[in-house]
Order: C-alpha cells, then sequence, then structure tokens
C-alpha cells in the first residue's frame, strides 16, 4: 500500500476506480482490507463509477503504530483523513465509516465540512452520542499474555479479532482508551451535509439509529434486518442503501 505523512505519521491508504470519490474508514482493530475489500465494497463502488480510497487507520493494518493513547483520539483521525485528500489533491468527496470510522467520519464532517460532500455513519448510532463502555477492560484484554487469560465474553471477543486481523495489540490498547469521544447533539445539529445512519437491527454495540438520525438535520436511516455488528458489515441490503443514498447527492 502507497502511504503518505500526515504530521508525522505515516499512513497507508489505496486508491482504486475512476470516478466521483469516496473514502472508506475502517473500524477498530480491522483495516481497509478486512472492513472494505474482503466485504466486497470496493468492488461495487467501483462498479457504480466512483474512485474508491481507502485508508488504514494509525495504528492500524499498514500504518504507522504508535503507542501513546493521546495519539489516538478521533478528532486526529479525522485530521489524517482530511490530510489524505490534501495529499490526492480531493477537495472534497462523500465519505463512509464503519464503528470506530463512523465516530472518525462525524469528527471529520463537524471539523472540515468543506470537505466532505455526503456521510454514511455504519456499525455506529446512538452509541456516538451515549458512548460506548468497556474501553479499559477491552484494552487489557489486548494486553494480556494470551488469549487464554482473557475469559470475559466481550474483551475476549475483541482480542480474537485483532488477533485474526493480525494486529498489534499494544497499539490498539492505546487506541482503545483514546478513540471513544462522545459526540453532543448540540454538535451533530451543525451538521449540513447529507447523512445516511445505517445500523443493524441486532447490533447492540451501535444502538438505536433514531437517536442519531433526530440529532442530525435531515439525517435518513437505513435499518439492517436482523444485522448484528460483525454481519452487517457486508450486509447486501446495506451495500443497496448506501447505493441508492449516494445516488440522491448527485
Amino acid at each position: 500500500m502507497p502511504s503518505f505523512n500526515s504530521d508525522g505519521v505515516e499512513i497507508a491508504y489505496q486508491v482504486a476506480g475512476e470516478g466521483a470519490p469516496i473514502l472508506l474508514i475502517h473500524g477498530f482493530a480491522s483495516n481497509a482490507r478486512v472492513n472494505w475489500h474482503e466485504p466486497g465494497w470496493v468492488k461495487t463502488l467501483e462498479r457504480d463509477g466512483r474512485m474508491v480510497i481507502s485508508i488504514d487507520n494509525r495504528g492500524h493494518g499498514d500504518s504507522e503504530k504508535l503507542y501513546d493513547p493521546a495519539a489516538y483520539s478521533s478528532p486526529i483521525m479525522a485530521d489524517d483523513a482530511a490530510r489524505l485528500l490534501d495529499h490526492l489533491a480531493i477537495p472534497n468527496c462523500d465519505i463512509m465509516g464503519y464503528s470506530m470510522g463512523a465516530r472518525i467520519s462525524a469528527f471529520m464532517t463537524i471539523n472540515h465540512p468543506d470537505r466532505v460532500r455526503s456521510a454514511v455513519f455504519a456499525g455506529l448510532a446512538e452509541n456516538m452520542i451515549n458512548g460506548v463502555g468497556g474501553a479499559e477492560i477491552v484494552a487489557e484484554a489486548l494486553e494480556a499474555p494470551s488469549l487464554a487469560d482473557v475469559t470475559d465474553l466481550m474483551p475476549r471477543a475483541f482480542r480474537m479479532f485483532a488477533e485474526a486481523t493480525r494486529s498489534d495489540l499494544m497499539a490498539l490498547a492505546a487506541c482503545m482508551r483514546s478513540s471513544r469521544q462522545k459526540i453532543t447533539v448540540d454538535e451533530l445539529g451543525e451538521i449540513s451535509t447529507p447523512v445516511l445512519v445505517a445500523v443493524g437491527t441486532k447490533d447492540d454495540i451501535a444502538g438505536r439509529a433514531e437517536p442519531l438520525v433526530d440529532a442530525i438535520p435531515g439525517a435518513r436511516a437505513l435499518l439492517i434486518p436482523d444485522g448484528d455488528h460483525m454481519r452487517t458489515v457486508g450486509d447486501k441490503t446495506y451495500k443497496q442503501g448506501v447505493l441508492e443514498f449516494l445516488k440522491t447527492i448527485g
């Protein structure tokens, strides 16, 4: 993967296809390949006539690994995404983030509104406002000597996924301790960009779509039937709903 320097941090990215650009921002412990390429999103968007830009967030994938939690706030990672557009000489684009990537996308929409043509916040809804608990126990699970030392189901699931994606566990622990900032209703109310909130109806991590949709002027909801946090990523309903939303943007 090519990379660029974002305020001293090497950030990896990929570009595929031609046409109107869309930037994809993956979730925690994932990477562009796992979140977007393997579930078929990149090919789906390429077939729709788009330039598909996918980023490996700092501490993830092929991007530089950092071990200070202060380096991983969501606004900082949103700045990385904005600098990637600078690097590619793209003035603005559609963006889509999943889970942690949805939070990063929301901060990018709030802090860099001129760079975002439309936004899809997927895999994180009500809990973008309320917060997602358990950061410390997940971080400790990532730092544990082995998976066998992690017995609680929720942190164990995070540890298993991090190992499956061959992630740097210590970098992810630092990220987990810093990346879960809440976003206030007042901040969300300032968004004027078209927004689609896409969540599975069984996604307890995301929470309900309605409170987030209600907080963002003109936002729309896309509910994926029976989708949980993991299975929603490659769901056909999710893909079709995003394509239809993007068509309404023009």
